[in-house]
């Protein structure tokens, strides 16, 4: 038998090649399974929700006005994940510290210089560019950063006309954030008070809703009373519907409905037709607007009549009170507060309890 090197050669280079191929067929490949132990470890780990709603008061307290829009919405992301763990009155709690938390972030404290240039600016704003960016300029550094980012956290710029000019987070905060996990009583209420002032009530000093909005305010309200008598916030719906009642047939106090309420043509147009309307419906308001009509709609010699009527009292009883000898003296505004419960309303009242540019009272 002829031995050939050559054959042999290429019979172990044969072999070699194989037992590496086979080798590397049976190795597996490290990246892969380091990969997926990661995306399982990554999988298996979950936020410590205890752990972020107990932070979150304290988080919520140290807001101030070194902090960013960024940290606010992360900590408004927090409240959202937290409220449908805690109790209703816990949840109350971080309704008061939000307020807390805004007024630390949205402070500014400006200069005389800096007031003014903040004054100029924002009411000018979108008008003459140059003129714009130098104001910009003089501004405070935070109102700089405020301005910057405006619409974010709910941040918006007010103008209530006469120089009052101020920051505020929307009214929607509340709806949007709190509303949604709230008692249904407690939802409707702020849900409403964040639609209802979006916009002010009062814009230099004068009313600034037309009375057909006032009227369905007020019905609003008389509905939201007899619907939720337990609510949290009964006192408040029961005052914005005392309120929005005398706005309705009296007016603020330095922009009255009427100056003598002897007839109808005494009465502002648009006020006598919402009043009409509401009279042709059913429930308390509504018969207020037909006693209001009844009394407007009367002579001065037939306005004492009429009182008596309204009132549902006796003709001695009347006499006690006014000289019926001089129907001239019975005065109509008078008899309007009598008959429908009214109060007068100024600004100094709805100032001092402000229901009218949030969605809670305060």
């Amino acid at each position: 038998m002829t031995f050939n090197f050559h054959h042999l050669r290429a019979y172990r280079v044969l072999i070699l090649s194989s037992i590496v191929v086979l080798s590397a067929c049976q190795k597996p490949p490290p990246e892969i399974v380091l990969e997926h132990e990661h995306t399982v470890s990554q999988a298996n780990t979950a936020p410590d929700l205890s752990k972020i709603c107990q932070d979150l008061k304290i988080q919520m307290q140290d807001m101030n006005d070194q902090r960013t829009t960024f940290a606010l919405e992360q900590i408004n992301q927090d409240i959202r994940m937290c409220l449908p763990l805690i109790s209703f009155k816990e949840q109350k709690e971080l309704l008061k510290l939000s307020d807390q938390m805004y007024s630390q972030f949205l402070h500014v404290d400006r200069n005389a210089l800096q007031q003014k240039a903040f004054e100029q600016y924002a009411q000018n704003e979108s008008q003459y560019p140059t003129l714009q960016q130098s104001l910009f300029e003089q501004l405070h550094v935070r109102d700089q950063y405020l301005i910057r980012h405006k619409g974010q956290a709910y941040i918006e710029l007010m103008d209530a006309g006469k120089n009052h000019l101020f920051y505020r987070r929307n009214p929607q905060y509340f709806a949007k954030v709190f509303a949604p996990d709230l008692p249904q009583a407690e939802e409707i209420f702020l849900t409403e008070m964040a639609n209802q002032n979006e916009q002010p009530l009062i814009k230099n000093n004068q009313i600034s809703i037309s009375p057909d909005e006032i009227m369905q305010r007020a019905l609003f309200w008389e509905n939201y009373l007899a619907d939720f008598p337990k609510s949290t916030w009964r006192n408040d719906a029961n005052y914005l519907y005392q309120t929005y009642t005398s706005l309705l047939f009296k007016g603020l106090d330095d922009q009255p409905v009427s100056t003598n309420y002897e007839d109808k043509l005494d009465i502002q147009p648009q006020t006598l037709v919402a009043v009409e309307q509401l009279a042709e419906q059913q429930g308390p308001l509504a018969e207020k607007a037909q006693r209001f009509l009844k009394i407007v709609d009367a002579k001065p010699k037939q306005n004492h009549a009429n009182f008596i009527q309204a009132r549902s009292i006796s003709t001695r009883q009347v006499e006690q009170q006014v000289n019926l000898q001089d129907p001239l003296l019975i005065n109509n505004s008078d008899q309007l507060d009598q008959s429908l419960e009214l109060h007068t309303v100024n600004l100094k009242t709805l100032k001092k309890r402000d229901c009218f540019s949030d969605a809670l009272c305060r």
